[in-house]
């Protein structure tokens, strides 16, 4: 129970100081911290990431979502997330969780590079513009989407510089878009895992409730935090927990 609701609230605080990457840690530590398979950590921690973010999104909906580019990527994703769902089911789940500390590896070393907060095509609305980088955010969509199903993550770690790099986005802008995205990514991962999974409410609840409560807190207190320090602090926990599954993992 201690160590549930202790990871659940680093969960939460790191969704809402950065807008995603919850998920990327959740995971790894409902299988190596809780001790769930990863078969049930999967379902549990995109039920949590989904309730966390969408507590966060609501405190940060003044601050304008692009709600076109939520629905290109959102739709894109949904489809892509039942087919890694699927994928997944046919790969042994510790080389998912390597699989995972890869790609956990890969966000830190991107977190650590200073995003580009200029504007973009799909940061002007519904125009000629927006048509032009439609194919872009259907392709963002499609690779989380995939992860999101795969992993069991909700993407954000991947959202948030896609949203900025590939389609523009403004970054206070890209983190909300990309909690309303995580949103829907992970409820159709869920789906996607839901067959035969019964949910163990006691854990759930003991994760999820300083989930809330902490990317609550920690997305009002974001907005005093210097970006570097954010994505510099982000990138260090990402990659002690990659050395941590990795860890486990081969021990296993």
């Amino acid at each position: 129970m201690i160590p549930a609701l202790s990871l659940g609230l680093v969960v939460g605080i790191v969704l809402g100081v950065v807008g995603g990457g919850g998920s990327i840690i959740a995971v790894p530590a409902l299988v190596y911290g809780v001790g769930m398979s990863p078969t049930q950590a999967i379902p549990t921690s995109l039920l949590v990431v989904a309730v966390s973010s969408l507590a966060a999104l609501l405190t940060r909906v003044r601050e304008g979502l692009n709600w076109p580019v939520i629905a290109l990527v959102g739709a894109a994703g949904i489809p892509a997330a039942w087919g890694g769902a699927a994928v997944g089911r046919l790969l042994d789940p510790n080389v998912l969780m390597l699989v995972f500390a890869v790609i956990m590896v890969a966000a830190g070393i991107r977190m650590l590079r200073k995003p580009r907060g200029s504007e973009g095509s799909c940061s002007t609305g519904l125009g000629q513009a927006f048509r032009s980088c439609a194919p872009k955010a259907v392709g963002v969509g499609l690779l989380v989407g995939f992860l999101t199903g795969l992993l069991g993550v909700g993407g954000g770690f991947l959202i948030t510089p896609a949203l900025t790099i590939f389609l523009g986005l403004r970054m206070k802008q890209a983190i909300g878009t990309s909690l309303a995205i995580i949103v829907i990514n992970s409820a159709a991962g869920f789906s996607a895992h839901a067959a035969g999974y019964t949910i163990d409410w006691v854990t759930t609840l003991a994760f999820a409730v300083p989930g809330i409560l902490g990317s609550l807190v920690a997305a009002r207190l974001a907005r005093r935090l210097h970006d570097k320090h954010i994505r510099i602090s982000f990138a260090v926990l990402i990659f002690a927990v990659a050395a941590w599954v990795t860890a486990g993992t081969v021990t296993a």
